[in-house]
């Protein structure tokens, strides 16, 4: 059933169900174990995301965009922007049995930056940390460091937001296309760039 997560409960409910056979959840676990299967953390997809248009973006318009960047001598960035907080973002820890650990949190006002970057398929990061909501503007102070701070032309692959679309960075790009290049992800698909992992790994306790 691919609509849903396999855990050890719900296998116990099918096989009481199928087989009317009450198993403990501990031998059910066993059992998964002796058949190769691993407690994962699943992947997230969009639920609006289009398969089809993805594999079509992997399949021809990414290979077109790598032999393009060979002919020009660019190098790849892959950029994303995120949040950041001074709000603790804790899951479990280690503590002696019996001894709930405490976490004292902070009464105060939340504090909020938020933060533009790219990647490139070297590893080369950069980044722009901004006090309020990065719109075109910053998009494009963005482009000018990165373009100032490579030796290439770049290729800038973004997801679709609407301030990476926007009239005024359409002018920027044309009266800069010698310097740099911008190519849209499919819509909804987070997990094609490299950027959103380097977001993840940012916020990560």
């Amino acid at each position: 059933m691919p609509f849903v997560l396999w855990t050890r409960k719900a296998v116990k409910e099918l096989i009481q169900d199928q087989f009317s056979i009450d198993m403990p959840i501990s031998t059910v676990g066993q059992y998964l174990s002796r058949w190769g299967f691993t407690p994962q953390k699943p992947i997230k997809k969009s639920y609006e995301q289009q398969p089809k248009e993805v594999q079509k973006w992997l399949d021809n318009e990414y290979p077109t965009i790598k032999q393009d960047a060979v002919k020009e001598g660019a190098e790849f960035h892959w950029g994303d922007e995120t949040g950041c907080s001074n709000k603790i973002s804790h899951g479990r820890s280690y503590a002696p049995k019996g001894q709930t650990p405490t976490l004292v949190l902070s009464t105060k006002e939340k504090l909020r930056i938020n933060m533009i970057s790219s990647i490139s398929n070297q590893g080369q990061v950069f980044f722009n940390i901004h006090k309020g909501k990065i719109n075109s503007v910053e998009f494009i102070e963005f482009m000018n460091k990165l373009i100032r701070c490579t030796a290439k032309k770049v290729y800038f692959i973004v997801d679709n937001l609407p301030q990476h679309r926007s009239k005024l960075v359409k002018c920027w790009l044309d009266e800069n296309k010698d310097a740099i290049k911008l190519f849209y992800l499919p819509a909804y698909s987070p997990e094609l760039n490299p950027d959103e992992y380097l977001n993840c790994d940012l916020k990560d306790p």
